[in-house]
């Protein structure tokens, strides 16, 4: 990238009430609204899992929605990020729900 921003990936996994209310559809909102690609969706365990990538800013300002807003009626306890790291160039386009 010619503007010298950082491209970043991280894993994420966020506990509370997250499923049953939109959580997923907001996150693919608010990544998209930010310019992340990626990917989210619901655990088996109850938590939503997902993985970003995008610019530094973008994904630090995604990093700090999945963990204090997430959608209206969610309720987060805690979310975790692993494996962070640095890319070349975004392993994906556009960000999806999974199922």
């Amino acid at each position: 990238m010619s503007t010298g921003r950082q491209l970043l990936s991280v894993d994420f996994e966020v506990f509370g009430r997250v499923q049953g209310v939109c959580f997923r559809m907001y996150t693919e909102q608010e990544a998209a609204r930010v310019g992340v690609t990626g990917w989210v969706k619901n655990t088996g365990g109850g938590t939503v899992v997902g993985q970003l990538q995008g610019p530094a800013d973008a994904v630090d300002h995604m990093k700090m929605w999945l963990s204090k807003k997430g959608s209206p009626s969610s309720h987060i306890t805690r979310t975790s990020f692993s494996n962070e790291r640095t890319l070349a160039a975004l392993e994906m386009s556009g960000f999806s729900t999974r199922f």
